[in-house]
């Protein structure tokens, strides 16, 4: 019995120390919270994402999408096919590659994204304010830190996927 005690404390404070669960939960947490916040709307947090991308791009290529967000390709082919459907976002073959979609923001996506905006800056304050005033703005540096460390190609090629 003291034995498993002792495992069930060490793992524990194994996933306590884990930043990849950590940022998983976190995320958790925090798209949880935008969900019920946005109420009837079925918007996501990733469609949120592409909302404002896609404003601050208009007709971004979905492969830079892909860069701008983090979204992987599939997934984000997936996001991009449900916001077509709603009306959110249209899109249109780019010039430059006759295969390559350039997407830009219906008048029905400019109106989600008014209606959005302050609903996540709710959200976001939330979230920030799980924490001390004055660790705010350190910890969102520090997230943005590691997202562009480990965003960027590895220049040796050890991406550590096998």
């Amino acid at each position: 019995m003291a034995k498993e005690a002792t495992t069930k404390e060490g793992s524990s404070s194994k996933l306590e120390r884990s930043p990849i669960h950590l940022l998983h939960r976190a995320g958790q947490c925090a798209a949880d919270i935008f969900q019920i916040e946005m109420g009837v709307s079925d918007l996501t947090p990733r469609q949120y994402a592409v909302l404002v991308t896609v404003s601050q791009n208009e007709g971004l290529s979905q492969t830079h999408l892909v860069d701008k967000t983090g979204i992987d390709r599939s997934t984000l082919a997936d996001v991009v096919r449900r916001m077509l459907k709603k009306g959110l976002l249209q899109r249109r073959r780019t010039k430059e590659d006759a295969r390559a979609y350039a997407v830009k923001l219906t008048d029905d996506g400019w109106k989600a994204l008014k209606q959005a905006d302050p609903i996540a800056k709710r959200v976001d304050d939330r979230v920030l304010t799980a924490l001390p005033s004055q660790q705010r703005d350190r910890f969102l540096q520090d997230l943005n830190t590691i997202v562009q460390a480990l965003a960027m190609p590895d220049p040796a090629g050890k991406s550590g996927k096998g």
